[in-house]
């Protein structure tokens, strides 16, 4: 049996080829648990005022080849997490809740990826 060392390449290729597209599946299902339980969590964690919209806005949406986390009431996201200025002086304090949020999705995707790599 003479096998020719080209053959071996190519079917070299062939395996990884199929390897990372098993791979590539498993991080996509990965990334969209991740997205879809990380707006779950905001929603949660969202503090909740007289305009209860807030707290029920957050979303995940797959955006080309991303998931992204969003809330319909994007214009307070920043003002909730960092404060704001009051118009008659003063500042309304913090509510941190995103950034926890995000800091566990983070390391929910990498234990995912790491998981799907090692099969």
């Amino acid at each position: 049996m003479v096998t020719n060392i080209n053959d071996i390449a190519a079917e070299i290729n062939r395996t990884l080829a199929n390897y990372a597209h098993g791979v590539g599946e498993e991080i996509e299902k990965v990334a969209e648990k991740v997205a879809k339980e990380g707006a779950q969590q905001l929603k949660a964690r969202s503090p909740v005022g007289a305009r209860n919209r807030y707290a029920k806005g957050w979303r995940a949406k797959k955006i080309g080849k991303q998931w992204v986390v969003h809330n319909t009431e994007y214009q307070l996201t920043h003002l909730l997490e960092k404060g704001h200025a009051k118009v008659g002086g003063g500042r309304v304090s913090a509510k941190v809740h995103i950034a926890p949020v995000e800091k566990e999705m983070i390391d929910d995707f990498v234990k995912g990826v790491e998981e799907a790599i090692r099969g």
